[in-house]
Formats: C-alpha cells, structure tokens, sequence
C-alpha cells in the first residue's frame, strides 16, 4: 500500500505555550505534520501565501485581529478546513456558534498540562480532529492513513446486552449522534419538529462549558425544548436532552417512564460523551420502542451500538454520505450492517415524525 502525504497544519495562537503544546501533540501522529505556527492571523496569512496547509488550528481571541474575523476573511478568499482551539469558558461558548455558521468544522478545548490524562485525552481529541478536518467537504477527499491508538468500547461504562425479551410500551424515544459537523446538522433536524414531537436524547461530541449555550441556542430556534441534560431529567415528548460535554449519558427505564443518568468515566470509542454508550443504553431499556440516528462525524463512535439497538428491534437510520460535512460514524454504522435506512439531513426529520406519529412542521422564513 503506497505511503500516504500527511495532513500538513498551521497552528495560529498568540500564547508561544500553547504552540508548542499543539506541536508536541501533533508530532505523535504519523499521519500529521506541522506545516508551521504563527502567533496572530497577519503572519498566518503570510504563511498561507507561501504554502496552503490543509487544515488551521486557531485561537479566538488574538491580538490585531481576531480569530472569527480571521476565519471569515479565509471562507470568503481560499476556503480551508479551520479548526477552533480556544478556552472554553460559558462566556466565550457564544462565540463559538458564530464560528461554527462561519464555516469552522471543528471546536477543540485548549490542551492543558495540569494534568497528565488530560493531556492524554487531548492528545487523542486534537490528532482525531485534524484528521476529521481534512476529511471534510470543504475540499477534496484524501486518503489519511490511521494511526492505531488504545480504544475502549461501551463495555467500560455499561455491560455488554445478554438475551432477554423485547421491552413492551409504547412511549417512543429517539436516539441521535453526531460529531464533526453535527452542531448545524442537529439545527437543521431539530428546528423542523413541533412541540408533539418524541422525546429526544442526543450526544454530540462536544467539549465541556460548550453543551450547555448550544442547548439554550436550539432551544430559542426549535418548537420543541431544548436543555443539557441532568442527572435524572426525565425524557419527555417535545424535549431533546443533549449529553453534558465530557460525561456520559445513559437511557434508563423505570416502568414507563424514561429518565437520563449523566455519568463520569473513562474515553468509550475515544469519545466522552460517547455515542456507542447512549445507544447501548437504549438497547437494553427501550428496545424496539427507540429509533437509533446516527449523523456525520468522524470515527466510528456509535456504530457497534447503532448495531445492538437494531438487534434489540429498534429502526435505525444512518446521514446518506452526499450531506455529511464527514461520512465517517455512519459509513461505519452502514458498513457494519447497523442502519436499516441511510437517509440525508432533509429527510431525518420526517423519519422522526413518521416514527413518533406527529404531523411534520414547516420551516419558517
């Protein structure tokens, strides 16, 4: 098999530390190589004069200018695959919505030092973003060969499901994940359902103090509700519950009732919070009463349990490749024989309304 070109990457951030961080933690990627660093978006610009990377690593806030006005001026003249890496406090989550609608495909926590498995965890989210990016439709598909790294399955969090009898009831929940990509593949579905929707848990792969702002931004665009889930929250028709960014989100079941439980606990498919562990869940406390929607995204988090939950006789639907920002997650669902239907974003929500029985919603201007 011929050798593959590395993803080249400009790292731009005003802070010499966090270079040389993002650096170290690009150089243990085979697949990865640092085309250069610079320290504010002039001298960025400069470099991509020179030689256009393939994928930016950017920080918000810089000095001269700014990173979202940056990102703007890049989609607007030579359109490349950006990446958002900037701390994360609730404040500056709101901007990172604006860079999302600007064309920014990925947003990244800053890698921090504190502590060793952080640093670890890091090391994986950064290197698995890169290669998302590049995979990305804002330019043309390469082939990026794939480091090997450890990988934990939902066995870590939830035991594996053992023979039992279809769970009976009849209340309908939907199951959706998502990952690169999905933060406006989520609006698109979302913003199309009325209040009598079914009750909806999602986990989109997110970092922490970020989940929280997204679900109030659906929440004031959608007729249904919208909130971070809780430990506890019950799952209720008209209200989607997004998994809190880095904890788990479970699906339990107390006769009929559905509530969530939000739990700590290692990276499962190298994702906190992880697809594979809410489907899973699903698969033993809803059976064939849930429908499974796995969306774009990079890696395959998600796909083994897309698979159980089809084996539990839930109806599961995989994003056709053509409307994938990365046809990754559900080419692995597809793939693995775990998706029943592959449809694109503009007709997901019609598969949720016909799966919960409620009249479809038109989108206002």
């Amino acid at each position: 098999m011929p050798a593959t070109v590395p993803i080249r990457v400009l790292v731009v951030d005003d802070s010499a530390s966090v270079r040389q961080t993002l650096c170290q933690i690009l150089a243990t990627a085979p697949d990865i190589a640092v085309l250069g660093t610079a320290a504010d978006p002039f001298v960025a610009a400069r470099r991509i004069q020179e030689e256009v990377p393939d994928v930016i690593i950017l920080d918000l806030e810089m000095p001269r200018m700014d990173g979202l006005t940056f990102l703007r001026k890049i989609m607007a003249q030579k359109p490349i695959p950006v990446i958002i890496c900037s701390t994360l406090t609730e404040a500056g989550s709101r901007m990172l919505f604006e860079v999302l609608e600007a064309g920014a495909v990925d947003v990244l926590p800053k890698p921090r030092i504190d502590t060793r498995q952080f640093l670890v965890e890091s090391s994986v989210r950064v290197c698995d973003a890169v290669r998302g990016a590049a995979r990305s439709r804002l330019r043309p598909r390469r082939t990026v060969r794939q480091t090997v790294e450890a990988k934990l399955s939902a066995d870590a969090i939830l035991p594996p499901p053992v023979p039992t009898r279809r769970v009976t009831g009849t209340e309908p929940i939907v199951c959706i994940g998502a990952s690169t990509g999905g933060t406006e593949a989520l609006r698109d579905v979302l913003e199309l359902l009325p209040a009598a929707s079914p009750g909806i848990v999602i986990v989109q792969h997110m970092p922490e103090h970020f989940t929280a702002a997204f679900a109030r931004r659906l929440d004031g665009l959608c007729a249904i509700s919208v909130k971070e889930a809780e430990n506890g929250d019950a799952v209720l028709p008209g209200r989607a519950l997004i998994a809190p960014g880095g904890r788990h989100l479970l699906l339990q079941r107390t006769g009929a009732t559905y509530t969530v439980a939000v739990k700590d606990g290692p990276l499962v498919s190298r994702h906190r919070p992880s697809v594979d562990v809410m489907f899973r869940s699903a698969a033993q406390g809803a059976g064939a009463n849930a429908l499974g929607i796995l969306m774009t995204g990079m890696g395959d988090d998600g796909a083994n349990g897309l698979l159980e939950m089809r084996r539990a006789g839930a109806p599961t639907i995989a994003q056709d490749e053509e409307s994938c920002v990365v046809f990754g997650m559900p080419k692995e669902a597809i793939e693995r024989g775990a998706a029943a239907k592959v449809v694109p974003l503009d007709r997901i929500h019609l598969e949720i309304l016909r799966f919960g029985a409620a009249p479809p919603l038109g989108r206002t201007a």
